[in-house]
């Protein structure tokens, strides 16, 4: 049987607290795992995809490795948004499993790798895009000033 170790994330603190980015992963997770295997262990990172040194997925790495287990991720996306770094933890040997679509090839995540290093260049585009946009219309982004020790947002 084959054993699993599950890795969740989402992006912003915001996604984190509201848990239904994560609650969707975790029962993607549990119902592919119910059928092919054992989950030995969970990970969470609420943090972007495009930096790839994140604490909770180097343990999963580490764990993975150490256990001789296979890591598993709701979405490819989830996992890392660059290409070279799935790259690099395919070669390294690590066993990758989405559970969305469990019978990729590595050239199958290799594709969708590339899809998704693609996907977070163009929502870099459309945000600064956006901001740009507002920036135009007069809104104020990014600034934080506190009053008698209230901390009110302005902007963004």
């Amino acid at each position: 049987m084959t054993r699993f170790v599950a890795y969740f994330r989402v992006s912003t603190e915001r996604q984190g607290k509201s848990g239904l980015g994560l609650a969707a992963q975790h029962r993607r997770i549990s119902d592919f795992v119910a059928g092919a295997g054992t989950l030995i262990a969970e990970f969470c990172d609420v943090q972007s995809g495009k930096d790839d040194s994140r604490v909770e997925l180097q343990r999963a790495i580490q764990l993975a490795q150490r256990e001789n287990a296979k890591i598993v991720i709701a979405r490819l996306d989830r996992f890392s948004r660059r290409v070279s770094f799935i790259a690099s933890i395919l070669e390294q040997g690590i066993g990758l499993v989405c559970a969305e679509m469990p019978n990729a090839t590595d050239f199958q995540l290799h594709i969708f790798a590339a899809l998704a290093q693609e996907e977070r260049r163009l929502i870099s585009e459309r945000t600064k895009a956006a901001l740009a946009e507002a920036k135009r219309r007069g809104k104020i982004l990014g600034l934080k000033w506190s009053v008698f020790g209230c901390e009110e947002s302005q902007g963004g």
